[in-house]
C-alpha cells in the first residue's frame, strides 16, 4: 500500500506551480458531453477524481482523447440516447462528482441514471436539494436498489430557491436549466469559484448564464438561465485550484519557509490571506502568484467555516494544523461538516493539544510535533497530516494517501521542489532505505 514517509524539520523555500482547479473541472468534464461537438479542455488536473470522471464519461459511450497530461478533448456526439445512460458504482462509489452526470445528460436527452454517490466521510451531503430542483424544472426523481433515476418529458424553466447553499446542487441544477425552454432563477446559489467556472465554461460552449445585476455568468447568490436550444464545441483552460494554493501557503507558514507559489488568482485566495497574515505570516501578493513567508513562532486565532468568500471548509484541517503550533488558544468552528474533525485523533499522535466539542475545536498549541505513524482519514485531512509531518521531529508516515492523490497531483514531487524529505514508498524495506538515505 502506498504511503508518504518524511523527515520534517526543514523549512519549505522556492516556487511551485499550482495545478487546474479539481472542483472546477469535475463540474466541466461532465459539461462537457453536453454537446454533440467536440470541447477540448486544457489545464485539467492528474489527480484520481478526474481520471475516475473520464473513466466514467468513457463508460457512457463519449470519446475521450488524451491530446497531452493537462489536456483532453471530449465528444459527447457518440453517447447513444436511447441507452439508460446509467453511471453504475464502479465510478461513483470512487468519487462523488459522478453525479454531475446526472445535470448534464437530463439536461441534454432529460433522462440519467447515477448510482448513489460515494466520496470521502467528511459527513452528511444529502443530495436533496439536487432532486428538488430536478423537479422543479419537471423531472421526475426515483430513487431505487442504490440508483437515482431523472427522467422528463420536457424541461421547464422555473424559479427554485436552495434552501441552504450547495455547491454541488448549484452546479447539477445549473447544467440541467441550460437547455430547458424558458427561464429558470436559482435564488441561494453557492459563489464559489469553480461554480463561476463551470458557467462560464457552459456560455462558452453558448448557454446563456447570468448573476444578479446581468452579470455575465455565475458568482452571486442569484443565477439567471435562459435556455438554449443546443451547445457547440469549444476550448476552454481551466482555473488554479484555490485549495492547492491554500494548501502550499499554509505549509510555507507552518514550516517558517518562504515559498513563491504561481497560476494563482489571487481574490480566491483572500480568505486565506487574511488568516495567515492575521497569525503573523507575511504574504505578498502578484497578479498570478503570491508568496508566503515566517521566520517566527505564529499567533493564535478563531476561524468559522463559511460558504465562499468566507473561509473554505477545505482549508479547515490545513490551518488547523497551524494553529496548532502556534503560540495561544485558537477556536476553530466547522459549520459545513460535521465529520471534518476525523484528523484530530491522528494529529494528537503527533502531539498536538486539542479538544473538540460538538462542531468546535479548541486548540491549545504547541512548540512542535514528533514524528508518528498516521493515517490520511479523507483528502484534506491528509494534506494537512503531510504538513504536521513536515514541521515534526523525526521520522513520519502517512498511509492511505489514496485519499490525498484524489485531489493533490505530484503532491510529494512538488514538496520535494521546496525542500522537502518526503517519499512515496510502497514496503517496509524502502522506508527503511529513505531513513538511511536522508539520515
Amino acid at each position: 500500500m502506498e504511503q508518504y514517509v518524511i523527515k520534517g524539520g526543514r523549512p519549505l523555500e522556492g516556487e511551485v506551480t499550482i495545478a487546474g482547479a479539481k472542483n472546477a473541472a469535475l463540474g466541466i468534464l461532465a459539461a462537457a458531453v453536453m454537446t454533440d461537438q467536440e470541447v477540448t479542455i486544457e489545464n485539467v488536473p492528474n489527480v484520481r477524481d478526474t481520471r475516475v470522471l473520464l473513466q466514467a464519461i468513457q463508460g457512457i459511450g463519449a470519446r475521450v482523447r488524451y491530446i497531452d497530461e493537462h489536456t483532453v478533448a471530449i465528444c459527447g456526439g457518440t453517447i447513444n440516447p436511447n441507452t439508460d445512460l446509467c453511471v453504475d458504482d464502479e465510478y461513483i462509489r470512487k468519487i462523488r462528482a459522478s453525479y454531475y452526470l446526472l445535470g448534464a445528460l437530463l439536461g441534454k436527452y432529460n433522462h440519467s441514471q447515477v448510482a448513489l454517490p460515494g466520496g470521502c466521510d467528511i459527513g452528511a451531503r444529502p443530495i436533496d436539494l439536487h432532486i428538488k430542483g430536478f423537479e422543479a424544472l419537471g423531472a421526475h426523481v426515483d430513487i431505487a436498489n442504490g440508483m437515482i433515476s431523472v427522467e422528463a418529458d420536457e424541461l421547464i424553466g422555473s424559479h427554485i430557491y436552495m434552501d441552504v447553499i450547495s455547491v454541488g446542487a448549484t452546479i447539477n441544477v445549473m447544467m440541467a436549466a441550460v437547455m430547458a425552454n424558458g427561464k429558470t432563477t436559482i435564488e441561494n446559489a453557492a459563489k464559489e469559484p469553480h461554480i463561476v467556472d463551470v458557467a462560464n465554461f457552459l456560455n462558452s460552449m453558448g448557454a446563456n448564464i447570468r448573476g444578479a445585476g446581468n452579470i455575465k455568468g455565475a458568482g452571486t447568490d442569484v443565477i439567471r438561465i435562459r435556455g438554449v436550444k443546443s451547445l457547440h464545441g469549444t476550448t476552454y483552460s481551466i482555473i488554479p485550484d484555490q485549495i492547492e494554493a491554500g494548501t502550499f501557503m499554509v505549509a510555507a507558514a507552518a514550516t517558517r519557509g518562504n515559498v513563491l507559489i504561481k497560476n494563482v488568482i489571487p481574490k480566491h485566495l483572500e480568505a486565506i490571506t487574511s488568516k495567515l497574515t492575521d497569525i503573523g505570516a507575511t504574504v505578498i501578493e502578484y497578479d498570478d502568484s503570491v508568496r508566503v513567508m515566517c521566520n517566527k513562532r505564529l499567533k493564535a486565532t478563531n476561524i468559522k467555516t463559511l460558504p465562499y468568500p468566507g473561509f473554505p471548509t477545505d482549508m479547515q484541517p490545513q490551518m488547523a494544523v497551524t494553529l496548532a503550533l502556534s503560540n495561544g488558544t485558537s477556536i476553530v468552528t466547522e459549520s459545513i461538516f460535521e465529520n471534518r474533525f476525523k484528523y484530530v485523533a491522528e494529529l494528537s499522535r503527533m502531539g498536538a493539544h486539542i479538544r473538540v466539542e460538538g462542531n468546535t475545536a479548541i486548540l491549545d498549541g504547541v512548540e512542535t510535533f514528533t514524528g508518528a505513524n498516521v493515517a490520511a482519514p479523507d483528502l484534506r485531512a491528509g494534506a494537512a497530516l503531510v504538513i504536521a509531518a513536515l514541521v515534526a521531529n523525526d521520522f513520519s508516515t502517512v498511509c492511505d494517501i489514496k485519499y490525498i492523490q484524489r485531489g493533490y497531483e505530484k503532491f510529494d514531487e512538488k514538496l520535494r521542489g521546496l525542500g522537502a524529505l518526503i517519499e512515496k514508498v510502497e514496503t517496509d524495506k524502502e522506508i527503511q532505505k529513505f531513513k538511511l538515505k536522508v539520515g
